[in-house]
């Protein structure tokens, strides 16, 4: 808990220099960005080891907040924006996220690797999402995508064939909001 709080206490700062979240949100920020990133854990069994990679991070959800509640699986945060990866980099340090690590450039420029968890919380449109993701997937790859109220609607545009690898958990943080997941 020590580690969301100063998450939190960052995240409020630096807010005011950048737009990491929106002004309204900081009132609600338990509940609409460290719960709603939290519940992704629901989705993991708890002997998964990792590694774990969060698309487009921007402020570090869900990343930083599964980084610091499951701190023996490696998280690696993907976001391409300099001083939210300057911004990301200050936060890994000061919560001693020794499991977290950020790569600061763009999807396509990451180096492959086979990831156990792939999480997106506002990153692209799902047919966008999979196909850049898909150099990290594997067989044993969960997605983990938060889409809010779209969930359903972008998973019944993708073709058949995807979107039978997948289907949409109600959010415990929204009544209208959905988690794309796959089987």
């Amino acid at each position: 808990m020590e580690r969301l709080d100063k998450l939190i206490e960052l995240l409020l700062v630096e807010n005011r220099e950048q737009n990491l979240i929106s002004k309204p949100s900081e009132e609600q920020i338990w509940l609409r960005h460290v719960a709603d990133s939290a519940q992704l854990l629901r989705f993991v069994p708890r002997e998964t080891s990792g590694p774990w990679l969060d698309l487009g991070t921007g402020a570090g959800f869900p990343g930083l907040v599964v980084a610091a509640l499951r701190p023996e699986l490696p998280m690696v945060l993907v976001e391409s924006r300099a001083r939210r990866v300057e911004w990301l980099q200050r936060a890994i340090e000061a919560m001693d996220l020794k499991n977290c690590q950020v790569e600061g450039k763009r999807l396509e420029q990451v180096s492959p690797f086979e990831a156990r968890i792939i999480s997106a919380r506002a990153f692209a449109p799902l047919p966008k999402l999979l196909r850049l993701s898909a150099p990290f997937s594997t067989s044993s790859t969960t997605y983990l995508l938060p889409k809010g109220r779209s969930a359903a609607q972008e998973l019944a545009e993708l073709p058949a064939r995807q979107r039978k690898m997948f289907h949409v958990e109600q959010s415990l943080t929204g009544s209208d909001a959905g988690i794309i997941v796959s089987r």
